[in-house]
């Protein structure tokens, strides 16, 4: 969980808001609707994202277990949760499943702070 300090920067000291991967599948529905009438999803998927305050990053088609992934970001975990409500509730999709993505600086960082929170803690039996 990436945590928000009140002046906008997350606990890793970065401005840059969440970035999320979503993922998920198509109902044989869905997918029947689409092969009769074929639509391009991005801009739907582009204009929740916005309304909630994020910014779509990328749409695919994947190949595999799942049939489509979203990356976006925007302001916070309850954020991106709503986003990935309204995409499941509408019942085409399936399967959903939602990771924080963090950048190489941000796991710096939290390597950087795990070893100095591993300096306070004893694991259990040692």
């Amino acid at each position: 969980m990436v945590l928000k300090h009140p002046r906008g920067s997350n606990a890793l000291g970065d401005d840059a808001m969440p970035i999320y991967v979503l993922r998920g599948r198509y109902s044989s529905e869905a997918l029947k609707g689409m092969i009769a009438s074929p639509e391009d999803r991005e801009a739907a998927i582009a204009k929740v994202v916005e309304k909630a305050g994020g910014k779509l990053l990328s749409y695919y088609l994947t190949f595999g277990e799942d049939d489509w992934l979203v990356i976006f970001d925007c302001p916070s975990n309850e954020v991106a949760l709503s986003i990935a409500i309204v995409g499941a509730a509408g019942g085409s999709n399936t399967d959903t499943k939602t990771t924080i993505a963090m950048t190489t600086k941000q796991a710096m960082a939290a390597f950087k702070a795990a070893g100095e929170l591993a300096k306070s803690f004893k694991s259990a039996g040692r």
